[in-house]
């Protein structure tokens, strides 16, 4: 497969795109369709995706390190082990999105839909979700210290009772009380704490 020299390929069509491991740092991909694509252990650090589909793509182990993924739709993509480390995922669609062992550190996810994500042993520290949907994602063993949940919608005391630490976590009141009643634990500093 020829993979794209090309740093600019915004509104490409790359559906179904074979891209593994290509080297997409900085590329401006604004608005493009990579619907389906493979983007397995992918480089897009600092790329801009911003508007671009990715519904049910394949990123894992994909590297979008400070990626601005703003409005993109990642609809039931698959980003087991991927680092979006400080990228900006404000207002993304990622309902029904795999998140498994994902680093999402430092991560902006204000207002974006999440629900059905499945957030499995990920690293959301200092990440900021506020006023994002998360009906029914899943937080199980997912490092939640310092996390921005203040305002998210649909999140429920027994989501949160799965994570590994809800350390420095900003909740809403009536979230932080009853989780100190029930799940003092998950509050406290952890041994392992980033």
């Amino acid at each position: 497969m020829n993979i794209p020299t090309k740093k600019d390929l915004r509104g490409a069509n790359l559906e179904l795109a074979d891209l593994r491991r290509a080297n997409l740092n900085g590329t401006d991909l604004r608005g493009a369709n990579l619907e389906g694509a493979n983007l397995v252990e992918v480089n897009l650090e600092e790329a801009n995706l911003e508007g671009a589909n990715l519904k049910k793509t394949g990123l894992l182990a994909a590297n979008l390190k400070k990626s601005n993924l703003r409005k993109a739709n990642f609809e039931g993509a698959y980003l087991i082990r991927t680092n979006l480390e400080e990228a900006n995922l404000e207002g993304a669609n990622f309902e029904g999105a795999c998140f498994i062992e994902a680093n999402l550190n430092g991560v902006d996810l204000r207002g974006a839909n999440l629900q059905e994500a499945n957030f499995g042993g990920a690293n959301l520290v200092n990440a900021d979700l506020q006023e994002t949907n998360l009906k029914r994602a899943s937080f199980k063993e997912a490092n939640l210290a310092r996390t921005n949940l203040i305002r998210a919608k649909h999140l429920s005391l027994n989501q949160l009772s799965k994570a590994k630490t809800l350390y420095e976590t900003k909740l809403d009141e009536k979230l932080l009380i009853s989780l100190r009643e029930k799940y003092p634990a998950l509050l406290e500093e952890p041994d392992d704490a980033d």
